[in-house]
């Protein structure tokens, strides 16, 4: 049985080739109503049907799936942070927004976008198109997550890009690379996720590490430590050193 968060649906146990920039840290843009308004109207985002689609994906997958959540005290009530979880498979992402106690927007491949319904499904529950064949076309969309994260939003980004099942898989460092360099002061979450067959059931468990801000380390080197954290934190050994951009 899905266990339940007092706020957010689950208990707590304990009490893509992308845009590339520079390392140096830039200075954030101020937020301001309009640009509020920007992000908004720009990622389509409705807040009840995402809350509608959360609650039915927490019926929906309860008799298939297990939920246990740990780590949940490290991450930040408010203010902005990038979430950064292993990815198994696709039920990784109703089950990320199932054990976090906040509203997340998500970072996926332009493709589930091409439709004109799903485009409007996937933006409605805080989905952000990326092209990762052409970055450079997803610059609108670029710009709103950092719009997002200046408001304290919430954003997961699959360092990997793709599943890469029981296994890690190399990491994409170019969206890190963005966020660092736009908002060197938001702090990025390695996020465990872990799959196991318990009878006709699936036991999953999502481990959440402590938030990680370092502003001095090159990017290559922040990714294949957060990659080396999100390996330990699903049990599995590291992939490598090397990241692609």
């Amino acid at each position: 049985m899905l266990r339940k968060w007092p706020a957010a649906g689950v208990r707590q146990k304990e009490k893509s080739d992308v845009l590339q920039t520079s390392d140096t840290p830039g200075r954030a843009s101020r937020v301001t109503e309009g640009s509020c308004r920007y992000a908004g109207r720009q990622a389509g985002y409705n807040r009840l049907l995402a809350a509608a689609v959360r609650a039915a994906a927490g019926l929906l997958l309860r008799p298939f799936f297990g939920l246990r959540v740990t780590g949940a005290q490290n991450l930040p009530r408010e203010g902005p942070l990038v979430l950064l979880p292993k990815h198994q498979r696709w039920e990784d992402i109703p089950l990320l927004g199932l054990a976090c106690p906040r509203p997340l927007f998500y970072v996926a491949k332009q493709e589930l976008f091409s439709c004109p319904i799903c485009g409007w499904f996937f933006r409605s529950i805080g989905g952000i198109p990326l092209n990762r064949s052409s970055p450079l076309k997803s610059r609108a969309h670029l710009r709103t997550l950092a719009q997002l994260l200046e408001q304290g939003k919430g954003v997961v980004i699959f360092p990997e890009g793709t599943y890469f099942e029981n296994r890690m898989g190399p990491a994409r460092s170019g969206l890190i690379r963005f966020v660092r360099a736009r908002l060197p002061q938001v702090p990025f979450v390695p996020v465990g996720m872990r799959y196991s067959a318990v009878r006709h059931r699936c036991r999953v468990q999502i481990t959440f590490g402590r938030p990680i801000r370092d502003l001095k380390a090159p990017t290559e080197a922040f990714v294949v430590r957060m990659m080396t954290e999100i390996a330990a934190l699903s049990g599995m050994p590291a992939a490598g050193r090397n990241a692609k951009p």
